[in-house]
């Protein structure tokens, strides 16, 4: 008899989880605009200043899974849930730029806490048979905010709403999430003797060599993600960029569920191995698309927004295979030490895209940069098929 996925608690953490990354995607597009009239920055300072979020999330992630291990979960995921709603008042009160930034450093460190605790959360709630089934879906809610988070945001400022409505329509959906999330009701799992701190226990062990190659794959995706829209601006490619994330995470959220259903039959490695081939031709063509603008305009933009398709597809499918890599190397009382290792070999993947990317593109260009990106994405294919397969198999805990 087939165990039972969509019980309440796993509905639960899926819409918290939901309503957490729109109240993050919702802002993202909007708040370069609002340092810059509100505060007068200019771009350079609005992106440093952003990006502490991203940083402190990065911060926090290791030291998330030893608590998340070490202590009961739910509780610790609520007061980081909390503290994540909180955070659009101090937004919505803020007057002074230091304090906004400080703001943005410890909603960075919320978010950090909060995420590794719901993934976490999300693995002791569903059967160890339908796991990647689970997980497709669970990792399909934040791609439907990432295609519909950015819109709403923009929709809400271009509609003529002042900063303070956006702030607490971020206040009110995440404190929506927060309830949710208190819904759940979770097993309580815990060490019979809590260990003592070591910086160990941060990371899965087991798990490095898939977290250097989850790195190495990430660069190039974090290069995508940043620096798309100026790439195909500079080469005079007619097309709105914003359907290319939209596209992106339609892909996604449609390949996710049918990679979860192969990742419960087992087919974990080769999922991803396979993945792997989609995701560097769409790099591939990317780099190439300066020359294909060039040759044809018309070619350059089905190009681009082909493009997008096929990366969704590609990460969709990789990423719930990918994530049941490392929940299947840990022990049940690893598992937050293991979501953690997973996150953060992706986020460091993600900042070296950024610095690297933009470094390349300066002193080179952009197709030069991505370019990069796909060599770093064959190493990355390469390491997975002759390291990190044969570990896997060897390693892996059936728990």
């Amino acid at each position: 008899m087939k165990e039972q996925l969509f019980t309440k608690d796993y509905c639960a953490i899926v819409a918290a989880n939901f309503l957490l990354y729109f109240g993050f995607w919702l802002l993202i597009p909007v708040l370069p605009i609002y340092m810059s009239e509100t505060y007068g920055c200019n771009l350079g300072t609005a992106g440093i200043i952003i990006s502490c979020y991203t940083l402190s999330a990065l911060c926090m992630r290791p030291f998330s899974g030893y608590l998340f291990d070490s202590y009961s979960r739910k509780p610790i995921y609520i007061i980081g849930y909390t503290i994540f709603v909180l955070i659009f008042c101090g937004y919505w009160l803020s007057k002074a730029l230091l304090l906004f930034a400080v703001l943005r450093a410890i909603h960075g460190l919320s978010f950090g806490l909060v995420t590794v605790g719901g993934n976490t959360m999300v693995v002791d709630l569903m059967p160890m048979s339908r796991r990647g089934e689970g997980l497709g879906y669970y990792g399909m809610a934040n791609n439907m905010a990432m295609a519909v988070g950015p819109m709403t945001g923009l929709f809400i400022h271009n509609s003529g709403a002042s900063y303070s409505t956006l702030f607490i329509c971020g206040l009110l959906v995440c404190g929506f999430g927060l309830f949710m999330g208190s819904l759940v009701k979770i097993p309580y799992v815990q060490s019979a003797k809590r260990p003592p701190f070591k910086l160990k226990q941060i990371v899965l062990r087991k798990g490095i060599p898939a977290g250097i190659a989850l790195l190495l794959l990430s660069i190039p995706y974090g290069m995508t993600t940043n620096y798309i829209a100026i790439y195909s601006k500079s080469i005079g490619l007619n097309v709105e960029t914003g359907f290319f994330f939209t596209l992106t995470a339609a892909g996604m959220a449609f390949a996710r569920i049918m990679a979860g259903k192969l990742v419960d039959k087992g087919y974990i490695t080769e999922i991803i191995q396979n993945g792997f081939y989609g995701v560097i031709v769409s790099f591939m063509a990317i780099a190439s698309l300066s020359t294909v603008q060039a040759f044809s305009p018309n070619f350059g933009i089905a190009l681009f927004y082909i493009i997008p398709i096929v990366m969704g597809l590609s990460f969709g499918v990789m990423f719930p295979a990918y994530n049941s890599v490392f929940v299947n190397l840990a022990t049940k009382k690893q598992r937050g030490t293991a979501t953690s290792t997973y996150l953060t070999s992706w986020d460091i993947g993600l900042g070296l895209g950024i610095v690297f990317g933009g470094s390349i593109a300066q002193n080179f260009s952009f197709s030069t940069a991505y370019s990069f990106g796909t060599v770093m994405a064959i190493i990355a294919a390469i390491l997975f098929k002759i390291k990190v397969t044969p570990q896997y198999n060897r390693d892996k805990v059936n728990e």
